[in-house]
């Protein structure tokens, strides 16, 4: 037993993280000496459906497989697809059988991240963003939620441990519990404590809704700190009526006392339809478990080739695949051993060559990929 629920890595790298039937299957290969060298592929949909989503979680598939005997070709980090494999893999089967759960968790949870979070900067593209939804998962994954989040082109993440491991700094300001710390009536108290405390590249940002009205609070805050940056606005939905004539409400009131330079920044259960409704009336988001709790992407893996010749169970598609990126932004998927489309762009790439990583994975680049492709794309969040 172990203090936290978290099945370690050691447990992943040896194939125990996974369902007991791939142990039966390989106990039954083994009795029987059956090893065929076979391909197999993660998909989602067989066919395009004009529905993209984000490819992530291609670094930890990678490292999965690293050391096998294996050859892996995928998709980029940040890629767009809607469609035939994101994921090939060549070699014995029992080389990879056991990995099948672990591999597909990998692409299936960072996949869906990296989508709600590309939904949410489409929504808002000339607006900061930034990722405040760890504190809704577990936090073994905090930074694959983190890095969805960067991947989609958010501007900031909140998890200190997160940004540890992507190296990446967290950015963050107060919380409510701050306020309420100092007692009833003593806001200006709390935030003049974080202005004097917090560092010098920290944003002065005063939440502004913890006792009184927005507005009450926004006009008290920018009176008492004098290098206020912005008021951050968290109201939650059961006081909130029309968070868009708050906000303005309380624009108007900083602009007449003065404080035009402090900006608005709006918290608190927003998504894409509430990002485009108010990115015209405020300077950020923070954007929590829309991001977080996104739903994983429907994943499988499936044999599609056994020693050469095609095969596959019913539903699938037989025979090894290429997908493509045409200049029109459509998506085609192909036999691998057949001819693409004229002016198609190849998407899956090699990722592992003999057990061996040929690839680098930075998140900066996967951004840029994920942005570009969706203009290419004409990726949309949804109303």
């Amino acid at each position: 037993m172990t203090d936290f629920d978290i099945v370690p890595p050691a447990a992943i790298r040896e194939g125990r993280a996974t369902d007991a039937y791939f142990d039966r299957t390989v106990a039954a290969l083994d009795h029987e000496g059956v090893n065929p060298r076979v391909v197999a592929e993660v998909t989602a949909d067989q066919f395009p459906t004009g529905e993209f989503e984000v490819f992530a979680g291609v670094k930890d598939a990678a490292h999965l497989l690293e050391g096998h005997d294996v050859d892996v070709d995928a998709l980029r980090e940040g890629q767009l697809f809607d469609g035939g494999p994101v994921l090939r893999i060549e070699g014995s089967y029992r080389e990879f059988c056991v990995f099948e759960t672990a591999l597909l968790g990998f692409l299936s949870h960072a996949s869906g991240i990296a989508t709600n979070a590309l939904r949410a900067r489409r929504a808002a593209p000339e607006s900061l963003v930034l990722s405040f939804g760890a504190r809704h998962v577990h936090p073994s994954i905090a930074a694959v939620v983190e890095r969805g989040a960067l991947v989609a082109g958010l501007d900031g993440i909140s998890h200190v441990a997160a940004g540890d491991v992507l190296g990446r700094e967290a950015s963050g300001t107060m919380p409510h519990a701050l306020v309420i710390c100092f007692g009833r009536g003593n806001q200006e108290a709390a935030w003049q404590a974080f202005d004097e405390a917090a560092g010098p590249d920290v944003p002065r940002v005063a939440l502004c809704d913890t006792y009184s009205d927005e507005k009450d609070e926004s006009i008290r805050a920018a009176e008492a700190v004098d290098a206020l940056d912005s008021v951050r606005l968290d109201t939650t939905g059961s006081r909130r009526g029309d968070f868009r004539h708050i906000i303005k409400e309380v624009r108007w009131e900083l602009d007449a006392r003065g404080f035009e330079d402090v900006g608005i920044f709006a918290s608190g259960g927003l998504g894409p339809a509430e990002l485009r409704h108010l990115s015209d009336v405020v300077e950020g988001f923070g954007v929590g478990g829309y991001v977080s709790n996104a739903e994983p992407i429907d994943f499988a893996l499936d044999i599609v080739e056994v020693d050469g010749e095609p095969a596959a169970k019913r539903g699938k598609l037989s025979g090894a695949k290429q997908v493509y990126r045409t200049l029109d932004g459509g998506h085609h998927v192909g036999l691998a051993d057949r001819d693409g489309p004229v002016d198609g762009e190849e998407l899956l790439e090699p990722l592992v060559r003999d057990g061996e990583i040929v690839r680098e994975f930075d998140i900066d680049d996967a951004s840029e990929r994920a942005l570009t492709d969706a203009d290419r794309v004409d990726f949309a969040a949804p109303e």
